[in-house]
């Protein structure tokens, strides 16, 4: 299936010395984002793909931040999991 426009547009990257590939800044999310998706992950900690348009298109942020920030949040979930 084709990707979304907004998963097309690339913004702009910084660069971080000579050589080096480019790369976006860090999104840094608001309070009020950060609060729905903890809230969701709470409920379930994978989306599928409907959820995922929805929820980035509720809380102003591209699909890829939304799948992104998931796999990271799992991933430090189960590294708490594994210590107890």
């Amino acid at each position: 299936a084709p990707l979304p426009a907004q998963e097309l547009e690339k913004p702009p990257t910084i660069a971080s010395g000579k050589g080096k590939k480019l790369r976006k800044p860090r999104t840094i999310y608001s309070s009020l984002q950060l609060q729905a998706l903890n809230q969701r992950f709470q409920q379930t900690q994978y989306l599928a793909l409907p959820e995922r348009a929805e929820l980035a298109a509720q809380l102003g942020l591209t699909q890829t931040q939304v799948k992104i920030w998931f796999q990271n949040k799992r991933s430090k979930y189960k590294k708490i999991m594994k210590q107890g």
